[in-house]
């Protein structure tokens, strides 16, 4: 099936929130920042591939940074796949920009890999792609033309869509984001820029607090915990 990401579902009033901070969402978990139109150039981050646990059915997620794509339909992004499909875990690496479906990497991805990403407006609207597995040893990049309004970046766990719906959140271990960059300094990302994943009643996956620099966190995966029992904790 085809498998693409798409920009924030925000959750409907009446869905419960997190300790009343930041946003809910159906299909994205983990920080945003929003800004005015043309506020965010290059936007970076490291993070580890994070394991697959098995499943009764095909489950999906996704690990990445982007710029747009929160409070409007554009998105120019690139990330890491680990979905657990047909009885077997797959990990991937790809890039993408929206309406188009993601465009996989051909080169190899693994649990525990170490991944360095940047997204970077090179001229124009000329955009440089970049992504490095230090673990696998190997370095992809390209340029493309992007022309949204960069006015939201994001650091993001994701249930992507699969065919028309979104799909059920993987079962993963935790994703932990360091080294976030944006405009070349850190975000310094605070508590009411993140996101919770809730898909149904339940929430799947919730980001950790910042770390006290605002340039770490963590993505935690609580796929089956009941939407009233999460808290919120603070980034080692």
């Amino acid at each position: 099936m085809n498998k693409f990401h798409r920009v924030c579902k925000i959750a409907r009033s009446g869905k419960p929130r997190l300790n009343s901070l930041g946003w809910v969402s159906a299909n994205w978990s983990g920080y945003a920042v929003s800004g005015r139109t043309n506020a965010f150039h290059r936007i970076s981050a490291k993070w580890t591939v994070p394991v697959v646990r098995p499943s009764s059915q095909s489950t999906y997620s996704s690990a990445w940074i982007g710029i747009d794509g929160f409070g409007n339909t554009d998105l120019i992004q690139v990330g890491t796949g680990h979905d657990y499909v047909n009885g077997r875990a797959q990990y991937y690496a790809w890039w993408e920009i929206l309406p188009d479906v993601m465009t996989p990497i051909p080169n190899p991805v693994q649990p525990g890999d170490r991944m360095h990403a940047v997204i970077s407006k090179v001229r124009g609207s000329t955009w440089l792609i970049y992504l490095r597995n230090s673990s696998q040893n190997w370095t992809f990049r390209t340029t493309k033309r992007y022309t949204g309004p960069q006015s939201s970046a994001e650091w993001i766990v994701e249930a992507p869509q699969v065919g028309s719906s979104i799909s059920r959140m993987a079962r993963i271990s935790t994703v932990r984001f360091s080294c976030c960059r944006l405009n070349g300094r850190s975000p310094k990302l605070t508590s009411d820029e993140l996101g919770v994943m809730l898909q149904g009643e339940n929430v799947t996956s919730i980001p950790t607090a910042p770390n006290r620099e605002g340039d770490a966190f963590q993505v935690r995966n609580a796929v089956g915990r009941s939407s009233g029992s999460s808290t919120l904790q603070k980034s080692s």
